[in-house]
């Protein structure tokens, strides 16, 4: 691998944010608990990795305490971000997990230089924050702490219920936070299919409820939506029937994304698993197109927007200027950002991200 056999005091420019500096490769452990997955213990030399000026992404600042997801999704956008690591984007993304085992301590310490002006830090924007390998090394407590020690306001994006592990750190924290659950398949053959290493759908609802009941308006992702498995009128008024009960206020939305790394391993589940879909999805992404076409993402808007009225859900699709400034949004309820992460009150009926 491109980073193993460095020296602490050496850099590799073409690394992963925070992997620059490695051996920091400390050991790989594999472990009975843990069948087919490797993880590879590393001492981070960066947490904080700063968004580039160009992305359209709403923040403007990322943590990511593992690389690789053992949620194993075959459509996970981040798969190409293994090959950097001289990985692949396939079984390599789903079972070689780097763990950056220090990122607390160096998180707390550049959240302590004088030029950290608190802007709001993403968390689960690549991969998953709490997929399964943080039920063994517990990173999330220690990153929590740190952003809510310095006064720095975060988000949370997952598709895991170990979330509900530290809902009582979270609740007890004076910074604005916000919390959003990732579930795209709500028919459970199908989400085992796709998704085999996540927790179940009925799993994930009732983490939005434990949230929910902690104080959180807490908004649901129905991302990616699959064109001709889960688009049809039926199944998208079940799912948003379920989310509401589930107790959550918002839900963003948005069709399937194709990147490199991600659009080769995903054709071959569709071959494999539904091979009577290749023709179409071929004609929704040819080439190296990675977004199903414009036609299609309207039709699909059209569709969803009356649902989430006549579920009373706010929200919309992911490319709404509303949708993206939820990512700017605390989500606790009484609890407001004045911009500079400091914290103020809001009158407790309002409804925050």
């Amino acid at each position: 691998m491109r980073w193993r056999g460095q020296s602490i005091e050496e850099t590799d420019a073409s690394a992963l944010p925070g992997l620059e500096s490695i051996e920091g490769l400390v050991r790989a452990v594999r472990t009975p608990d843990f069948q087919g997955i490797t993880f590879h213990e590393v001492h981070a030399k960066s947490a904080l990795n700063r968004v580039p000026a160009m992305s359209a992404m709403p923040f403007a600042w990322t943590v990511n305490p593992y690389r690789g997801c053992s949620h194993a999704c075959a459509y996970c956008f981040a798969r190409n971000t293994h090959t950097y690591l001289d990985l692949d984007a396939g079984r390599d993304f789903d079972s070689q997990i780097v763990v950056k085992t220090n990122i607390a301590d160096v998180l707390r310490r550049e959240l302590a230089k004088p030029t950290w002006t608190h802007e709001g830090v993403a968390l689960g924007t690549n991969t998953d924050p709490y997929q399964r390998a943080e039920g063994r090394y517990r990173l999330m407590p220690g990153i929590i702490e740190a952003l809510e020690t310095s006064g720095t306001p975060f988000s949370i994006l997952t598709k895991g219920t170990l979330l509900r592990r530290d809902l009582p750190q979270l609740a007890a924290a004076r910074v604005p936070i916000s919390i959003a659950m990732s579930i795209a398949v709500f028919d459970d053959a199908l989400q085992q299919s796709l998704e085999p290493g996540t927790p179940t759908t009925a799993a994930r609802l009732s983490t939005v409820r434990a949230a929910t009941d902690a104080g959180f308006a807490v908004t649901v992702f129905l991302m990616p939506i699959l064109p001709h498995l889960t688009d049809s009128v039926g199944v998208l008024d079940g799912a948003l029937a379920e989310i509401r009960a589930a107790g959550a206020t918002r839900v963003v939305f948005g069709a399937l994304h194709l990147r490199p790394g991600a659009k080769e391993w995903f054709w071959e589940w569709l071959e494999r698993e539904h091979p009577e879909l290749v023709p179409a999805y071929r004609g929704l992404y040819p080439g190296a197109s990675a977004y199903a076409p414009q036609g299609y993402r309207k039709w699909l808007a059209g569709r969803v927007r009356p649902l989430l009225r006549r579920h009373r859900l706010a929200g919309g699709a992911e490319t709404d200027a509303e949708s993206a400034d939820a990512w700017r949004r605390p989500a606790r309820k009484g609890v407001a950002s004045d911009g500079a992460g400091a914290r103020a009150t809001a009158p407790p009926a309002a409804r925050l991200f």
